[in-house]
This record gives C-alpha cells, sequence and structure tokens, in this order.
C-alpha cells in the first residue's frame, strides 16, 4: 500500500513505484494517489486531489472524505494486510494510518517525512514509533532525524525527472507562443484548489504591472496533475495579459520561463533544478497565518532558501503576496541582468545539494529489503 495526499507525492509515488517494479515486476499497488501514480499501476482508492489542504481551517470542508478514506485504508490493512505500507508526506492522515499498521505488524517506510524541523518537533518521537525505516530527501533531514531511528537520506526525486527534451522553440510552440516573443513569466500557484484562489488573482495582477513595463510580455500557467484546466479559466477569462496554460511537465515550462513566480512548495526546488530565477509567494487564511506564526520555527519558508540556508530568493508573505509587490520584485530582476545572474548562480548550488539522482532506485532499494526481496 502506498499514500501519497497531494501533487508532488503523486509524482514522486510514481516513480518509487517503476523503480520497485523494476525490482520485482509482479508487486501489487493499492492507495491514495493521483493520474501519475495511476498510470503507474497503483489500484487508486481513493483520489488525492480531493485529500490535499493547505492551513489549519482549510481542511473543514474535506475533512469527511479524509475521515472516509482513513476508516476505508484501515479495514484494507486489517482485511488484506499488505507486505509494506508506504507514506509519502501527508502526516496527519499517515501518521494515523501508520498506527493501525504498526498495530497489524505491518511494516511502514515513511518516504519524505513531515518537516518536523519546521514545527512540531515532538511529532518526530511518534514518528519514529509508528515506522521501521524512514527515507529523507533533504540533505539537512538526515542528522536531525538520525537520533530518533533509522533514516537514510536518498537525495531529492526531482533530479530523476529527466530533463526536457524539446528545445526552447519547440516548446514555444505548443503553447502558441512566438519565439520572437518578449519575456516569459511562469505563474506557479499551486497544486491545490486553495492555493490557485489565493495565489493566482496576485499573480495575474502582478503579470499585468509587468507587461506596462514588457508590452510583448508572454505567461505560462503549468497545470499540476491535481488541478483541472477548469479550475483557473475563471481567473483567466479577464486578464489583460497572455496567459499559455501548460500541460506538459512543469520542468519543461520552467525551462522557457524568464522568471517565475511561485507558490512555496516543490515547484521552488523544480525551478532551481532548471536554474529559472524566481519569486516565492505565500497566503493561507488570518486564523492558519496567526498559528504558523506561533509554532513555526524556521528562518525561512521556501524550500530554496531553507536548503541554501539563507536568503537567495525573494519571499513575499501573506499581507506582503500582493500584485503591486509582486511585480516590484519581478520588475527589479528583469531590468538587472546582474541580479538575475547572482540568483542563477545561487540556484546551481542548491540543485547541486539536492543530490545526482537515483533517489527513487535508492528508496525501492529499502522497500525491497523490507519486503525480502
Amino acid at each position: 500500500m502506498i499514500v501519497a495526499g497531494e501533487a508532488s507525492g503523486d509524482i514522486y509515488g510514481a516513480n518509487l513505484v517503476l523503480s520497485l517494479k523494476k525490482l520485482a515486476p509482479d508487486i501489487i499497488f493499492s492507495g491514495i494517489g493521483g493520474p501519475e501514480m495511476e498510470k503507474a499501476g497503483v489500484n487508486i482508492l481513493y483520489q488525492a486531489s480531493e485529500m490535499a489542504v493547505v492551513g489549519i481551517t482549510e481542511i473543514i470542508p474535506k475533512m469527511r472524505y479524509i475521515f472516509r478514506a482513513l476508516r476505508r485504508l484501515k479495514s484494507v490493512l486489517k482485511i488484506i494486510p499488505p507486505d509494506l505500507l508506504i507514506l509519502i508526506d501527508y502526516p496527519g492522515f499517515n501518521l494515523n494510518l501508520a498506527k493501525k499498521a504498526r498495530s497489524l505488524g505491518i511494516p511502514v517506510l515513511y518516504y519524505i517525512p513531515p518537516q518536523v524541523w519546521a514545527w512540531r518537533k515532538r511529532r518526530i518521537k511518534k514518528i519514529s514509533k509508528r515506522t521501521n525505516r524512514i527515507a529523507v530527501i533533504l540533505p539537512f533531514e538526515e542528522e536531525f532525524y538520525r537520533k530518533y531511528g533509522t533514516v537514510e537520506y536518498v537525495g531529492h526525486p526531482l533530479q530523476d525527472i529527466a530533463s526536457p527534451k524539446r528545445d526552447n522553440n519547440e516548446i514555444k510552440e505548443s503553447l502558441g507562443i512566438s519565439s520572437k516573443s518578449g519575456p516569459i513569466l511562469g505563474l506557479l500557484p499551486g497544486s491545490r484548489t486553495q492555493e490557485i484562489a489565493r495565489h493566482l488573482p496576485a499573480m495575474i495582477g502582478a503579470a499585468e504591472i509587468i507587461s506596462g513595463h514588457y508590452p510583448d510580455l508572454c505567461c505560462v500557467l503549468p497545470l499540476a496533475s491535481t488541478i483541472n484546466e477548469s479550475i483557473v479559466l475563471p481567473y483567466l477569462k479577464n486578464a489583460a495579459v497572455n496567459i499559455a496554460v501548460g500541460k506538459s511537465d512543469t520542468k519543461e515550462l520552467l525551462k522557457i520561463a524568464d522568471l517565475a513566480l511561485i507558490a512555496s512548495g516543490t515547484a521552488t526546488l523544480e525551478a532551481a533544478i532548471m536554474g529559472t530565477p524566481m519569486i516565492i509567494v505565500y497566503k493561507v487564511s488570518p486564523l492558519s497565518y496567526l498559528l504558523a506564526r506561533l509554532l513555526v520555527k524556521v528562518s525561512h519558508i521556501g524550500l530554496v532558501n531553507l536548503v541554501a540556508g539563507r536568503t537567495v530568493v525573494p519571499e513575499l508573505i501573506q499581507g506582503e503576496a500582493t500584485a503591486p509587490r509582486l511585480a516590484e520584485e519581478g520588475l527589479a530582476l528583469l531590468e538587472n541582468q546582474k541580479l538575475m545572474m547572482d540568483m542563477k548562480k545561487n540556484l546551481r548550488s542548491v540543485k547541486e545539494q539536492l543530490g545526482r539522482g537515483g533517489a527513487s532506485m535508492r528508496t525501492a532499494a529499502i522497500a525491497g529489503e523490507m519486503m525480502g526481496l
């Protein structure tokens, strides 16, 4: 059984499933995920897109669906016990499921555990008690987890996703963008419906302001696997700037972007790998933000800055995440090539710290060992 509760986990889960099938082609998978895991051969019992939430108050509308999924999976664990339970992030749900699995004697591998180094550090003891092995993907996590259990740093699975094969002109042509267009701005508002609602209007507003300085500006909006195009179309209807909606992989769309406005999360690391300059943005409900201020104990929220250990990319959070501020930061980069080159240099350093690939196969080897393959 494998459980991933959001778009990035769906991608990582799919790569892990394919890697495990190389070790043992007859493995049967079921669990929670999205279209990528389904394509990889997982029997999807519940859709990750219906379970992805961010913040504390935002979970309320989806609680019924989430609890129904939890009850069903606990029942499956008892009636048809899998040889291994693989958990990918999504801690509130997955730690509850892990407790049930351990009580039934089912081994548990936590691949990409929750970021307890940022908040709720006491949760690490619960993770250690409810899992057999932990595979971490950020370089500083291994030392943090090692005090509490068996942990291995496997590198970041984003490095396993192949770089785009098409050249820039081919990608632009597929999106209807002229090869002689002006600057290309990537808009990446997030992989959850709530993130689209909170981030996309400000991003579009910023693009409109920037287009006043660059009339031939083009925008690219890649869709996460958990987001249907119908969700973003209402926001684009009255936009005073050309926005191409891309359905190919995010790396390909980041390849052609001169700059990206990105919701804090995995996509910031994808941009770092592609060397795309960016501005990080993030908004949650006022109550969620207040609670986060009290609980979260890190100097940055962007993964790029956390891996770097310093500010290499601007972060516009909550009240700062407005169209004028995004446009101000964006224009500062577009109009200053030295700033652009310095950021690209720092992003190359971040990419190097994420490992050289092979995370999926290393994790598959751990999983295979746990199943006696």
